[in-house]
């Protein structure tokens, strides 16, 4: 099976040893997004906003790849704190329409930057 990197300018760029997405199989897997700016600022301090951001880059890198969010199977959605699943589900709701894509959501420790969210997604290519 071949693979082929995805990356998009409209987007903050990978900043280890990873690719922003890659398409194989029929599939788009973008790597977890967090709020950062194209300019590499993280963007506002509220879940609201951040999240906003968050959801911005994903769709910039699965346009990258000839896709969109309506392609999105799968999203898993990382929370430095569960009692802002509320705010995040909003603003998650502005972007996704039914029918509404897999998804888990689960509490970690920290994210990279002091980032209070990061979501990952798996989009039919």
């Amino acid at each position: 099976m071949s693979k082929i990197v995805v990356t998009s300018d409209q987007a903050p760029q990978a900043v280890g040893p990873y690719a922003q997405a890659i398409k194989a199989g029929g599939l788009i897997f973008a790597s977890g997004q967090i709020p950062l700016t194209v300019g590499g600022e993280l963007a506002g301090a509220d879940l609201a906003t951040q999240t906003r951001q968050v959801l911005t880059n994903l769709r910039n890198v699965l346009a990258a790849g000839g896709a969109s969010l309506s392609a999105v199977v799968k999203t898993t959605v990382f929370l430095t704190d569960l009692r802002d699943f509320v705010a995040m589900n909003q603003v998650y709701a502005e972007f996704f329409a039914e029918p509404f894509p897999a998804r888990s959501t689960v509490q970690v420790a920290a994210l990279p930057r002091g980032a209070k969210v990061e979501i990952e997604a798996v989009a039919a290519a």
